[in-house]
């Protein structure tokens, strides 16, 4: 349904989008996630045809967005984060405005204003001004808009930015029957969200996309290296000695300290299983084992790990490597 390839934007001097490429299909939602400044909105402004990218391109059923965009964005609907609306229309005017938009008159626009007011459970508001309307039904009349002459690909900035807690669950279950008949792409900045929404999961980071995976599967990958919490009665001091001399272990810190007991996180190197090592090692060291967890990833953690973690390692390296060596250093 929607194929980007090597996707450029910069502003001035400043690159935003380097070489962003990903294809989204029919029946999935996928959750466009990345920190402030990372190039999100610039991304979605450019492929709702709002900006023109620097380069690169954008198809939606194979239709050049760059090439034919009044064919391609024909096959579009977008919910801004803020939704345009016009607060002195009914809700059925508004609709009935944006159907005419798409090409939509008499009966045909009659029915289209019926469908998307009920998928998007407005009947009961809209007879009702906009300006009078809860956030939650000003958001519901926001996507059905979007939804309006069917666009194959749905986009929804920050769908859920303001609502109440049941008004979000009422919009994640929105989203969630969109997948049927759609492609949906939605942005958010609430992890939970895009883990029980969503089918697919796209990371941004420093202008590029750092992952392209099923939450489920970016999880099990960064669980697949084991994490151990231990809490030994004892100081850390011989812990952490016994443990610098044991293979399998990529890092180890300590979390906390106090007089009776030490909590220490293990990393192990992916792909070993060092529970038996460490026990051996701690019991030889003449510690009493209190507790060995194991503890598993989270989407929350490794999306901490790809925007921010990782880069700043990156930014360090770079920074020693380029670094010159003072006299004492050397």
């Amino acid at each position: 349904m929607l194929r980007v390839e090597q996707l450029r934007k910069s502003y001035g001097s400043r690159q935003i989008i380097e070489d962003l490429s990903f294809t989204a299909e029919k029946g999935k939602v996928y959750a466009f996630l990345g920190p402030n400044g990372v190039g999100k909105s610039t991304t979605m402004n450019m492929i709702t045809g709002y900006l023109a990218p620097d380069g690169g391109d954008i198809l939606i059923d194979d239709i050049s967005l760059c090439k034919e965009p009044q064919r391609a964005k024909k096959k579009i609907g977008y919910l801004p984060e803020v939704p345009p609306l016009y607060p002195d229309m009914t809700v059925t005017e508004y609709l009935g405005f944006v159907a005419e938009l798409r090409g939509l008159f008499g009966k045909e626009r009659k029915k289209e204003v019926e469908r998307v007011s009920e998928l998007t459970s407005l009947n009961y508001v809209k007879q009702h001004l906009i300006r009078q309307i809860s956030k939650g039904y000003r958001q519901r009349v926001g996507l059905a808009q979007a939804l309006i002459a069917d666009p194959g690909l749905i986009i929804l900035d920050e769908p859920s930015s303001g609502l109440d807690p049941k008004q979000i669950v009422e919009m994640r279950e929105l989203i969630r029957g969109l997948k049927e008949d759609h492609t949906v792409i939605f942005s958010t900045h609430i992890l939970g969200e895009a883990a029980s929404v969503c089918d697919h999961v796209l990371i941004l980071s420093g202008g590029k996309l750092v992952a392209d995976d099923t939450p489920e599967h970016l999880v099990l990958d960064y669980n697949e290296q084991q994490r151990l919490t231990l809490v030994l009665k004892g100081s850390a001091t011989a812990a952490e000695q016994a443990m610098d001399k044991l293979e399998g272990i990529e890092s180890h810190r300590v979390v906390s300290e106090d007089a009776d007991s030490c909590t220490i996180e293990v990393n192990a190197k992916r792909g070993e299983d060092i529970r038996e090592k460490i026990s051996k090692a701690c019991i030889g060291a003449g510690y009493t084992i209190l507790e060995m967890m194991n503890r598993k990833v989270t989407l929350e953690e490794v999306y901490l790990e790809l925007t921010f973690l990782r880069p700043m390692r990156e930014k360090e390296r770079e920074r020693i490597i380029s670094k010159p060596l003072t006299f004492e250093e050397l």
